[in-house]
């Protein structure tokens, strides 16, 4: 069995305990590098880390499953060993277990709240794997070289356990559970424990449903299929369109690709959206409104936040609703979720449809006309290369988003 070559810890605000675990995981591999992802700590983790011995990566508080993500770049090839900042227990037995994926099941519970959060991660997981863990949560995890190609980068937060796991398993890599008498830090019955073990359902199930790969290599929910949930058929038709794009798109990119390859999404979109529109208005205008500004929006998606910040500059003019977009900006800004094809369409969709009845006459035809520029220009040129080249547009673009 080949050594571990390295521990990844993800920690925030551990000060208190995070120097015991680095030099307990130090003395019981030598050979392996402690590197220790402080995410995004208000105490001082990393300073103790450090002095422990561990190689510390300071980082924004983003989640658990980018902080892993981020170490893991950071690691030498080999079998990979994932620890929580608080364990207590020897790992011995983990480090020498067998299969590509092996998992930490505590043989002794302490504290915690009503199994509610553990259940619904063993039922995930077997609803998407057909595989039933005891432990789905369980952070303790080693991986093989295959397992880390296979499960990296993970998905965000708390819901990266879940769907690590998942990932093995239909990738057809052995699975295994050791029962070993690890202690860790419980939480209780209380406000705190409970909107712990909330946040750990939430991460759970989003990690469950569609994700995707950021600019910057992160695994992210997709979330924008939540716009189409209005009561509107047309929005929760381009939702539904965009997110069939987001699930089973190809590399193709812009317009002249997809018609080559002819039958795509990118194709339904160019075809269904602007139907919806046509069937929502009535009109021809309210069909290219639509279509044209939802590419629009859907070309800006390719940085945190901007596509939501166009949106959110655009919805009063046009007298588009705001409350969804409001709601979901600081998730996108800090690279906790993603709008994809579904939320950045749906919203397109939205300002179209607002924008036929705030719109008359030449007013209409010259935001068509507009928005059928920028859509010839995105063909050409990137859009987001434009706005990092001019100064008072990148600035904004910037504002708000993770460094």
């Amino acid at each position: 069995m080949a050594e571990i070559a390295a521990v990844l810890v993800a920690a925030r605000d551990e000060e208190a305990t995070i120097a015991r675990t680095v030099e307990a995981l130090r003395a019981a591999f030598e050979t392996a590098e402690v590197i220790v992802a402080d995410d995004g700590s208000r105490d001082r983790t990393a300073a103790a880390a450090r002095r422990a011995g561990a190689r510390v990566l300071r980082l924004p508080a983003r989640g658990k499953g980018q902080a892993l993500t981020l170490a893991e770049r950071a690691a030498p090839a080999g079998r990979l060993m994932l620890v929580d900042a608080d364990l207590e227990g020897d790992l011995a037995r983990l480090a020498a277990a067998d299969g590509d994926l092996a998992i930490a099941a505590f043989a002794e519970r302490r504290g915690g709240g009503f199994g509610i959060a553990k259940q619904a991660g063993r039922v995930l997981v077997r609803a998407l794997s057909g595989f039933t863990p005891r432990e789905p949560l369980s952070g303790q995890r080693v991986l093989s070289p295959a397992a880390r190609e296979v499960c990296f980068p993970l998905a965000a937060g708390f819901g990266c356990e879940v769907r690590m796991t998942v990932d093995a398993v239909r990738a057809g890599l052995r699975v295994s559970e050791l029962d070993l008498p690890l202690r860790h830090r419980a939480t209780g019955r209380d406000p705190t424990g409970f909107a712990h073990r909330g946040r750990q359902l939430l991460d759970a199930l989003l990690a469950s449903g569609p994700t995707a790969v950021n600019h910057r290599g992160l695994r992210l929910p997709l979330v924008g299929w939540l716009v189409g949930l209005r009561r509107d058929p047309a929005i929760t038709a381009v939702a539904a369109i965009g997110l069939a794009d987001d699930l089973w798109s190809g590399a193709e990119r812009g317009f002249r690709a997809h018609l080559g390859r002819r039958r795509t999404t990118g194709v339904l979109k160019l075809l269904g959206i602007p139907l919806a529109g046509l069937l929502a208005t009535r009109r021809l205008s309210g069909a290219l409104l639509v279509g044209l500004a939802a590419n629009f929006l859907n070309q800006l998606d390719t940085r945190p936040g901007r596509a939501l910040k166009a949106y959110l500059v655009a919805a009063p003019l046009a007298g588009a609703p705001l409350g969804t977009a409001v709601i979901l900006a600081p998730y996108d800004l800090r690279e906790m979720a993603m709008l994809g094809d579904a939320g950045a369409n749906a919203l397109g969709a939205m300002l179209g449809l607002s924008s036929v009845s705030k719109l008359t006459g030449r007013s209409r035809w010259a935001a068509i006309g507009a928005l059928a520029g920028l859509t010839l220009l995105g063909e050409t040129r990137s859009l987001g290369d434009l706005i990092e080249r001019t100064p008072v547009l990148r600035e904004l673009d910037a504002l708000g988003r993770q460094p």
